[in-house]
This record gives C-alpha cells, sequence and structure tokens, in this order.
C-alpha cells in the first residue's frame, strides 16, 4: 500500500506522548473495565524494552509487586492507555535491559550505566556479611589451587 495513505488512515489514532526512552521509570494510567464500572489504574515501572515503530510501537514495562517481577507490555497508541508519565530519566548503555530480570529487591530498581557492579556502603551490615561471602568464596579458590598444584606434583 500507499504509505500516504497509510498515514492519511493511522494519523487520526496516534497520541502526544512524551519521549520514552530505555531505562526510564514510568507511571502507565490504564484504563481497567469491570462489569460496566471504568477505572484508571496505575502501573509504575521501569521501561525495559521498546519495539515496533508507528502505531505497533510498544514498551515493556516491569515493576516488582510484593517480592514477585511483573512485567507488562503496553501499545503507546492504544485507547487503553490513558497517559504516560515519566517519572525519572534512566540513563543506559543497552538497548533491552532483560538482565533487569535477574535483579532482586533494590537492585531490581537499579538502572546504571555502564556499571552492573553493586557498591556497598562499608560500616553497613549487607556490607560486611557481603565481605564474608567473599572470604569464604578466597580460601576456596585457593583451596582448590593448591589441590590442582598437588596433583601436578605427583
Amino acid at each position: 500500500m500507499d504509505s500516504k495513505v497509510l498515514k492519511k488512515v493511522e494519523g487520526k489514532y496516534y497520541k502526544n506522548l512524551p519521549n520514552v526512552n530505555v531505562g526510564d521509570t514510568v507511571e502507565l494510567h490504564l484504563k481497567i473495565k469491570e462489569g460496566n464500572k471504568e477505572r484508571s489504574q496505575v502501573f509504575k515501572g521501569i521501561v525495559i524494552s521498546i519495539r515496533g515503530v508507528g502505531l505497533s510501537k510498544n514498551i515493556v514495562v516491569r515493576k516488582i509487586s510484593y517480592g514477585v517481577g511483573v512485567e507488562k507490555i503496553v501499545p503507546l497508541h492504544s485507547p487503553e492507555l490513558e497517559k504516560i508519565k515519566v517519572v525519572k530519566k534512566g540513563n543506559t548503555r543497552r538497548a533491552k535491559l532483560y538482565y533487569m530480570r535477574e535483579r532482586v529487591g533494590k537492585k531490581a530498581m537499579k538502572v546504571k550505566a555502564g556499571s552492573e557492579r553493586e557498591i556497598w556502603i562499608e560500616g553497613t551490615e549487607e556490607a560486611e556479611g557481603e565481605e564474608k561471602v567473599e572470604e569464604v568464596k578466597n580460601e576456596e579458590t585457593k583451596k582448590e589451587k593448591e589441590e590442582t598444584k598437588e596433583k601436578k606434583d605427583k
């Protein structure tokens, strides 16, 4: 089909939306129908993926709800989407943030540019616990190295 005809037909369905990028924290105001009533529900989360072009453009928004990761795929120009509010701009180096699916707790809501390492504040209980875990891992690797040396010597 001719692209001019498509633009003319699709033109009335486009919405004026803010610029949403991967890594942004957004609030989606969605229309929910319950029986004969209709209400608005807010879904707040991080945009982990954007795909499609034009009217078929979709975003995938992820949030943690009661310890369980929840993702919604929302068409941007859908009539069920009332509005999008960008709460916080994200700074990422990736086009898709699928690695966020493996994160739990506070880590699941942190989007950092480039670095996926966590920086612990010294003196906190979590930092002390992490140091102990690292010490145990270091001791285990030392033992493994010694065992391999002994095997080589024999």
